[in-house]
């Protein structure tokens, strides 16, 4: 963005109208009209890139990055009955870790932000004997299966 500002000022200064200058750019005519009077009373450094306005994150970039390292040892590791990861969950491990307290439903957006995604769970019954699932795929199933024509 402040490169196109540059720009902007740059085309004016070699005598473009605003409106040439913005059909450059791509910007609204107002907008390279307000870069040039930004020149005229703050000079060049006036369109120079500011941060982004809002809250800073409470989250440090080091604990950013340590925090899918935490939640890939699993939730039994941090002291949970099985390994499902809920936003509620998550929000604890942080408060415990880093001494960040958030609100569950923001937690989903800290997931997001680290390329994280909501998954459910494979349902399963317990009484699920795998052995002879597996026996019955071999040998029951390869009997009743329909076998291709002739």
């Amino acid at each position: 963005m402040e490169r196109r500002r540059r720009r902007a000022v740059e085309l004016l200064q070699s005598g473009q109208t605003l409106s040439a200058v913005a059909r450059q750019v791509g910007a609204a005519v107002s907008a390279v009209w307000q870069w040039r009077e930004t020149v005229r009373r703050k000079g060049a450094r006036g369109l120079a890139a500011k941060p982004a306005p809002g809250r800073p994150r409470r989250l440090t970039v080091r604990q950013r990055q340590r925090l899918p390292k935490l939640l890939a040892r699993g939730a039994r590791r941090h002291g949970y009955a099985n390994d499902l990861w809920t936003t509620r969950r998550i929000a604890r491990v942080i408060a415990r870790e880093f001494g960040v307290d958030y609100h569950s439903a923001h937690v989903s957006r800290i997931l997001a932000d680290l390329g994280w995604s909501c998954q459910k769970p494979e349902r399963r019954a317990r009484e699920r004997n795998e052995a002879a699932i597996a026996h019955w795929k071999r040998y029951r199933w390869a009997a009743i299966k329909k076998k291709p024509s002739a």
